[in-house]
């Protein structure tokens, strides 16, 4: 029992710590469970409420497809071809390079430059009045995967599986596949300040099958011990500095690609795939191949549970021969495409999967270079689409002006597009929120709202 006295006892320095340390060790154990209670606070525990869509495959069109020539039916531009465009805007107006017809029972219309995917017109739902605040590639293409140009943000697939999880511990949750080239570079599957387990994996195809999964050097136990001794020093490092959550991220991503090494190479062996399968993604064809191959591998990795993947086709950027080129894209992908939503409809996938098209922005009516066969970049209206995952089939949502250039009805911005994905999957976009430099961040920052009519 200790007793209070008037009588002044000298105490050392020594003692001093000793006495007091079990106050310190208080101070430190309060310190860290406040700073998890942060994070957990911060952390979806999964959807906010009930979702039409458990998983997303974003088609990504770098370079920005006109979809004058594609998805938005403009007879007035065809009408007014050759006149000088109105306002500011450079140039002669170029009519629609391609013949439009209406598809499916719903009489959407499309060009003809889809044979294969206008007999999914009726699942397809157009979204006609797209824009966003950036005509520049890198900028664009960064805020349509972050939401933001302002500084690196984590991307939307990281954000979607921050908020809702894996479904298989032995493949990553994101999954982009091919996306070297992009504009934007690792920003565009990057997860920035979120823990590092939730950026995305990339897989790169090669000639032979998966490139950057295995590796050329070490067997499977040689592997195994470095893995071994990397993750001691790892374990090590997060004794000493706990609060880091970095190191847990580094620790469970270095476990994960150990497992992916033997589960991603099973998942997307296409050489077992049937003679019909390959015919049906174009495999064995040299024009469609490479985009084929990546449709087929979405389908696999989407069965096998993953929230987020992305697939991507470059080459949009069409300034010039846009006729020829533009040819050449749509042939490479119009059959993938259609194969790949023919099969989640067989596998009754397609209900709970949304599928995303689109680039980064359009192109303008107006034509461009000395012959005038090309378009300019256009980010104040242009077009996407969805399909799957609780949106309207066979719908014509938002226009744009009588020729093209500006989104005047059903509007969508970059966050609005965002917030309806996030809504689609079971989120509130306002409710998904990670707290970093002294403020709550969100994929959709302080803006968007959820284009409820586009919603089945």
């Amino acid at each position: 029992m200790t007793t209070c006295s008037n009588t002044f006892v000298p105490t050392s320095r020594r003692q001093f710590l000793q006495t007091t340390s079990a106050g310190f060790g208080w101070m430190a154990f309060a310190g860290l469970c406040s700073q998890q209670a942060a994070r957990a606070a911060a952390s979806p525990a999964g959807p906010h409420f009930a979702p039409k869509a458990k998983r997303v495959i974003f088609m990504f069109m770098q370079g920005g497809p006109s979809h004058l020539d594609t998805f938005d039916w403009k007879p007035e531009l065809a009408k007014h071809a050759g006149k000088k465009a109105s306002g500011d805007a450079k140039g002669n107006l170029l009519a629609p390079q391609f013949e439009f017809k209406p598809r499916g029972k719903s009489g959407i219309m499309m060009s003809s430059l889809f044979p294969n995917l206008a007999k999914h017109a009726d699942d397809l739902c157009l979204l006609n009045g797209m824009y966003t605040s950036n005509a520049a590639h890198p900028q664009a293409s960064i805020a349509l995967h972050t939401g933001s140009v302002n500084f690196v943000r984590p991307s939307m697939g990281s954000w979607i599986v921050y908020g809702l999880g894996t479904q298989n511990q032995d493949l990553p949750g994101f999954v982009t596949i091919n996306p070297t080239g992009n504009v934007g570079g690792a920003q565009n599957y990057g997860s920035a300040f979120l823990p590092a387990s939730f950026q995305g994996t990339r897989v790169e195809t090669a000639e032979g099958g998966i490139a950057n999964i295995r590796s050329h050097y070490l067997n499977a136990q040689s592997q195994r011990q470095q893995i071994d001794l990397i993750q001691s020093l790892n374990r090590g490092m997060k004794y000493d500095y706990p609060s880091n959550p970095e190191l847990e991220g580094v620790i469970e991503s270095y476990e994960l690609a150990y497992r992916m090494q033997t589960s991603v190479p099973a998942t997307l062996d296409l050489d077992k795939e049937d003679a019909a399968t390959r015919a049906k993604y174009g495999l064995d064809n040299k024009q469609t191949e490479n985009f084929g191959s990546q449709c087929l591998m979405a389908r696999r990795l989407a069965e096998a549970g993953v929230r987020f993947i992305q697939v991507t086709h470059g080459g949009w950027d069409q300034h010039n021969s846009l006729k020829a080129k533009l040819t050449a894209n749509c042939g490479a992908t119009d059959l993938p495409i259609a194969a790949l939503l023919s099969d989640l409809k067989e596998r009754d996938m397609l209900k709970d999967t949304l599928v995303v098209w689109g680039g980064e922005f359009g192109r303008s009516p107006e034509g461009q270079s000395a012959a005038g066969d090309g378009r300019r970049h256009n980010n104040k209206g242009y077009s996407m689409w969805m399909a799957g995952g609780g949106v309207k089939g066979g719908l014509r949502y938002g226009s744009t002006d009588e020729t093209g250039g500006t989104a005047a009805e059903g509007r969508i911005g970059t966050h609005d597009l965002h917030a309806t994905m996030l809504h689609l999957l079971g989120i509130d976009h306002t409710r998904l929120t990670y707290p970093f430099a002294g403020r709550d961040f969100r994929l959709t920052d302080v803006s968007g709202e959820v284009v409820k009519e586009i919603i089945a």
